[in-house]
């Protein structure tokens, strides 16, 4: 038995050369349906004759294409993408391969050869819970969401460390990445001030549920369970909202897995192992990426808000602790017990309140004192507020 492969269109003509040989259908009646011509209908109706169901068969079907790539120059690509480009996408490599060797090769072509060759495989559609969409904001700094992503970012060649990324809802650009030891909360002072000294304060960020961003600890001693970097925000009269799941803020999450691939490559293309060199590469890199994936907002406004004259990057985006000064004129903070000194200017003063920050024995701190109490020669108890501006400057 023999097994005939045909598409649909051949399948089509022969059951019409049927119906002619069973006089069912004129040759002229035919050729309107077969998109022939009457002459074309009779040579084809002669070959089926001669040669049977092969005669409407293409001949051309299992033959390599005349325009077809060499094998040599096949086997030329797909060394080159062993040796240099094993774990890149298709789409990535052959970007690559287009600017730094001038070898333009489509990206399903690329596909097809290196499925083929065994460098990679199909992505398996699985299914996966559905989360309603939400639209874009409107405006351009309405809305900024922020992730960590830990990641071995250098490879085999530096430490695991954490990509600080700030992406904008309306637009998909991003706004600041900054490598990181850890995701703590002087590393996002540093990546917001290095962001807010760029564009101005947006209207509200958007994060997970990390402890830098929140805390269920509502009843502490020290006030209302608002964590470092939240009061920071207050401060600027800046919003934060948390997610309650990835999905909601799949924008950043995705940017990081897009990060995760190409930001890699580009880092072990040229040879950067440092945090310091990473960092300083950033600008280019972002520059290169939201020129290729950055949107146009539906409203062209800009809503990054300047600071205002009362307000201090460098005095919100610090570590604050309240203590409360003895009788004995001192204070106890992480362990140590500092005495301040000045105290008797401050009780001398003609102004109620102090604006001036209490200088204490024990400066290496890097800390400011700041009554937030009114200060009275009969006060028994003063409440301090001391501000930390870097992890490091501990007694």
């Amino acid at each position: 038995m023999t097994v005939y492969l045909m598409s649909k269109t051949e399948l089509t003509r022969l059951e019409i050369l049927q119906q002619i040989e069973q006089k069912w259908l004129s040759v002229s009646a035919a050729a309107q349906p077969m998109g022939l011509s009457r002459s074309q209908v009779h040579r084809l109706l002669a070959k089926y004759r001669a040669d049977g169901i092969s005669a409407v068969i293409s001949k051309k079907r299992g033959k390599p294409s005349n325009r077809r790539y060499s094998d040599g120059f096949r086997e030329y690509v797909l060394e080159i993408i062993r040796s240099k480009y094993h774990d890149f996408g298709p789409t990535f490599a052959a970007e690559k391969l287009a600017e730094l060797h001038e070898i333009n090769v489509s990206k399903e072509t690329l596909r097809n050869w290196m499925i083929e060759a065994g460098i990679w495989e199909s992505r398996i559609e699985r299914k996966k819970r559905v989360h309603q969409p939400r639209n874009r904001r409107e405006c351009f700094g309405e809305l900024i969401q922020i992730d960590g992503s830990l990641h071995w970012w250098f490879e085999d060649r530096g430490p695991q460390c954490s990509l600080l990324v700030f992406i904008d809802d309306a637009t998909s650009k991003i706004v600041q990445l900054r490598f990181a030891p850890s995701e703590s909360t002087f590393d996002y002072f540093h990546a917001a001030k290095a962001y807010i000294d760029q564009y101005g304060k947006p209207i509200a960020f958007y994060s997970d549920k990390h402890t830098v961003f929140r805390t269920s600890k509502t009843a502490r001693k020290t006030g209302n369970g608002m964590t470092q970097f939240g009061r920071a925000l207050h401060d600027l009269n800046i919003d934060i909202i948390c997610a309650n799941s990835p999905q909601a803020k799949g924008r950043v999450e995705r940017a990081s897995k897009t990060l995760q691939d190409r930001l890699v490559k580009e880092l072990r293309l040229r040879n950067i192992s440092t945090l310091e060199a990473a960092n300083a590469y950033m600008p280019k890199f972002v520059e290169t990426f939201n020129a290729k994936f950055a949107k146009s907002p539906r409203n062209e406004k800009d809503v990054h808000r300047p600071l205002t004259q009362h307000e201090s990057l460098d005095s919100a985006m610090c570590v604050k602790s309240e203590r409360t000064l003895s009788n004995s004129l001192t204070l106890l903070y992480d362990k140590v017990l500092f005495q301040t000194t000045l105290l008797q200017s401050y009780l001398a003063s003609a102004s109620p309140y102090a604006t001036t920050p209490m200088a204490a024995s024990r400066s290496n701190i890097g800390a400011s004192f700041f009554p937030t109490r009114r200060l009275t020669k009969y006060a028994k108890s003063i409440v301090l507020r001391l501000s930390r501006t870097n992890a490091s400057a501990r007694p």
